[in-house]
Order: structure tokens, then C-alpha cells, then sequence
């Protein structure tokens, strides 16, 4: 007698939430509970308590907060892959920074969302970074495009020895005193002071010492 081969039905995807604010876990649980093939495992209050629930919960996807106390979403995000590199991390941010995202994506997370995503996109997004796809917000798009075309900052190229002696610059200090502090020659000294100026198209010390402090180059 022929019967129908029963189909086993697929295990759900085991879903990890992961904000500091318990309002925002609320609205995703209830979000999950929409839909069949999403499973809510648990859920965390910060980065070193999912590090934790990752341990004793396995889950496939997390959907993470980006800013976090005590561990933000990107450390978190390598500290968790670094021991479970199979689980796929979807950041939930309520803003887009240009370097937020490029930190992200290099930390080893799948997604970059904002927190007005709707429901039904939220859904696809876990259900696209489970099987491999990335899943970016136009806004993250955009802001790694800027990320990756934007000029190198300047001062990106002054060496440990140049911005010692930036920084010496900065303090009012003599070539004769820089030679002095760091222990080489005043001709030495020179060809590094000159180096700065050219490398941060300065015109003279004081304009280097100001571009220095301006663009955060020294301690």
C-alpha cells in the first residue's frame, strides 16, 4: 500500500538577542514570534554576558546592539567568532558612522542594520546571513563605500621616530632640545622636523603643532 513520505520539517534558526535595554530584547522577541522558522534561544544584556550565552546556547544568528557598556558590539563580535566562527552576527545600531561600519565587517560580523528595519526584512536578513549572504542597510552601504574611497587621514604616514618628534614640536622644544630628549643628532633632528612638515603640508612648526593637535596625532 503506497503512503506519503512524511517531509521532516527544518529546524528552526536558533536566534541569540543580544541590547542593553530590555525594551528593544522585548520587540525582537516578539518580532521572532512571528515566525515559525525563527527560534528565540536567549537572550543578553551586553557583549561578556553573550559571550557566555554563546557557550551554553549554541545559536546560529545574533542579532546584537552596536553600542554596549562594558563590551561594545564590535569586541564582542570578535571575541564570540574567535571561539564560535560558525555563528553569523547581525549589528542592530539606531545611527550609521563610517568607521562603525568598516570595524564591524572587519570584526567578522554578517550584517549591519539599523533599528527601523522592518519586521519581515529583519526576518530575511537572519534567515540570508544563516545560509552565507551579507546583509547591509543602504545607509551601511553607503558609509562603507565613503569608508573605503575616503583619503588616508592626514598623518597616516609620519613614523614612530616622526611623531615623537611631532610631539616634541607640539611641547615648544628646539631641534637642538629634540636632539637632546631623543638621543640623536641636531642633523638627524632636522631631517625628521622636515619630514613632519612636508607629510602634514605644513608651512612651519607652529602651523605643524596646531594640524598635530587638531587631528589627534600625539598623546
Amino acid at each position: 500500500m503506497a503512503s506519503a513520505q512524511a517531509q521532516a520539517t527544518p529546524a528552526p534558526i536558533r536566534v541569540l538577542i543580544v541590547d542593553d535595554h530590555p525594551i528593544v530584547r522585548d520587540g525582537l522577541k516578539n518580532m521572532l514570534l512571528a515566525f515559525d522558522d525563527l527560534e528565540l534561544v536567549g537572550e543578553a544584556g551586553d557583549g561578556s554576558e553573550a559571550l557566555v550565552k554563546c557557550q551554553q546556547l549554541h545559536p546560529d544568528v545574533i542579532l546584537m546592539d552596536m553600542a554596549m557598556p562594558k563590551m561594545d558590539g564590535a569586541t564582542a563580535a570578535r571575541a564570540i567568532l574567535k571561539n564560535c566562527p560558525q555563528i553569523k552576527i547581525i549589528m542592530l545600531t539606531s545611527f550609521v558612522e563610517d568607521a562603525a561600519v568598516q570595524s564591524v565587517l572587519e570584526a567578522g560580523a554578517a550584517g549591519y542594520l539599523l533599528k527601523n528595519v522592518t519586521i519581515r526584512m529583519l526576518a530575511e536578513s537572519i534567515r540570508a546571513v544563516y545560509t552565507g549572504s551579507p546583509v547591509l542597510s543602504p545607509e551601511a552601504t553607503s558609509a562603507l563605500i565613503r569608508a573605503k574611497t575616503a583619503p588616508p587621514a592626514l598623518g597616516h604616514d609620519l613614523s614612530p621616530r616622526e611623531l615623537e618628534v611631532l610631539a616634541l614640536i607640539v611641547q615648544g622644544l628646539s631641534n637642538d632640545e629634540i636632539a637632546e630628549q631623543l638621543v640623536i643628532s641636531v642633523s638627524t633632528t632636522r631631517h625628521h622636523v622636515s619630514a613632519c612638515l612636508q607629510k602634514l603640508d605644513a608651512a612651519n612648526r607652529a602651523q605643524a603643532a596646531v594640524l598635530a593637535t587638531k587631528h589627534n596625532l600625539i598623546p
